[in-house]
Parts: structure tokens; sequence; C-alpha cells
């Protein structure tokens, strides 16, 4: 192989990673908009995440499309083509999480209304958490720091118990309170979406790991979320 040819090729690679690094940049922006929005019940800052998301699909599929063409021309192997692979599949989390960002900005159309503060505050926790795992990800994949990435991995279980907590609370104030269903319903949507958004940077850090050492972590993921099981009678 060339000295021009191998040129070209890292440069492809470096585009690709420049390329996440300005999707998930995106990301980080929607989801701290998307959480100011709703605490802030702010109308027009969430009409601008909702269109937004048009810039981070964009880019996915330019990613794809990129690594695609990478593959046809370069024919990679092992860790150039984990890095290939890795960055199909991180672009893909980060999409969904501007989906689940659009998707909360969305919520605050619906409770615009005044709300006790107490409950905004949950989610806004949630928010908060979510970015900072978020952050910690990009981080660890712009360096390719396996450590850290498993580092975020462990701390899923931190938003996952918040939820717990946030789901509890939420439910609490729809028994006492019937008026509060329609509100706090689209507050427990919200809630779920930091939630799931976790679980995204989770399946990055997954990547990361795959990425520098060439294979899964073998460890159980850890997930906290026992919302499915909870028993509550809003009737009563």
């Amino acid at each position: 192989m060339s000295d021009h040819t191998v040129k070209s090729y890292d440069d492809d690679l470096a585009s690709l990673k420049q390329m996440l690094a300005q999707m998930g940049g995106l990301a980080e922006e929607q989801l701290a908009n998307a959480i100011d929005a709703i605490a802030k019940r702010d109308t027009k800052l969430a009409d601008r995440v909702i269109a937004g998301d048009e810039k981070i699909d964009a880019l996915e599929h330019q990613i794809e499309e990129k690594s695609i063409l990478t593959i046809a021309k370069r024919q990679p192997m092992a860790q150039d083509l984990r890095q290939i692979i890795v960055a199909i599949r991180i672009s893909a989390d980060l999409e969904r999480i501007g989906d689940l960002a659009k998707n909360t900005a969305k919520r605050t159309h619906a409770i615009s209304e005044q709300m006790p503060r107490k409950l905004v505050s949950g989610l806004t926790r949630m928010g908060n958490l979510a970015q900072e795992q978020l952050k910690n990800i990009l981080d660890a994949y712009a360096r390719n720091d396996a450590d850290k990435a498993i580092l975020v991995w462990r701390s899923d279980e931190d938003i996952d118990a918040l939820y717990n907590s946030i789901f509890r609370e939420l439910l609490t104030y729809m028994m006492e309170d019937p008026r509060m269903i329609g509100p706090c319903t689209h507050l427990l949507f919200g809630t779920k979406n930091m939630e799931r958004i976790g679980d995204h940077t989770t399946n990055i850090a997954e990547n990361i790991y795959f990425l520098v050492h060439g294979k899964a972590i073998t460890e159980e993921r850890p997930k906290k979320d026992s919302t499915s099981t909870t028993n509550y009678n809003l009737t009563t």
C-alpha cells in the first residue's frame, strides 16, 4: 500500500471520527435545550429542538454512507474495520438520543401550565445525569478510553435508581390529585426518555470497549429499572 493510499485511508477514518464528534456535540446541545425548555416551559426553545433534529439525522446518513464507501474502497481488517463498524453503531445511538431529546421537548407544549417546581425538578435532575453520562462517553470515544467507557457503563445504575424514585413520586401525585394525571403523565414520558438516553450511552460504552479490546464486555449489563413491576391503582 503506497504512502498516498495510507494517508487517504487515515483521512477517511479521521473524517468519520470528526463527523461523530460533530454529531455528539449536536446531541449534547439538543438534550440540554430540551431539558431547559421543559423546565422553563419555553415552547419557542422546544420548537427549535424539534426542528434541529434534522441535522442529527442528516449526519447519521452521512456517516453511514461514508462508512460503507470506506469499507468498499479500503477493505479494512482488524481494528480498522472495528473503527468503522463502531462509528455506524455509535451514530445510530446518537440519532436515537436526538429523537429522545426531541420527544422530550414536545412535552413542553402539553405541560405549559404552571406545575409544582418539585415535580419538574425530578426531570431536570435526571436530565443533568443523562447529560453528564453523554459528555463522559463522548470524551471516552474521542480518546479511545475503554476504562472511562466502563465507568459510564456502570453508572447507568444511577439513572435507573433515580428514575425509579421519580416514577413513584409522580404516581403518588397523580393518586392524590386527579388533576395532575395529565401533566404528570407527560413528565413520566420525559423521565423515561432520560432513562433511555442512559441506555444508549451504555450501548456506546460497550462499543468503545469492543473497539479498544476487540471483544465484548462479559459482565451482565447493570440495570435497576423496576418500574415495570410496580403495581399502582390510580382509581383508589
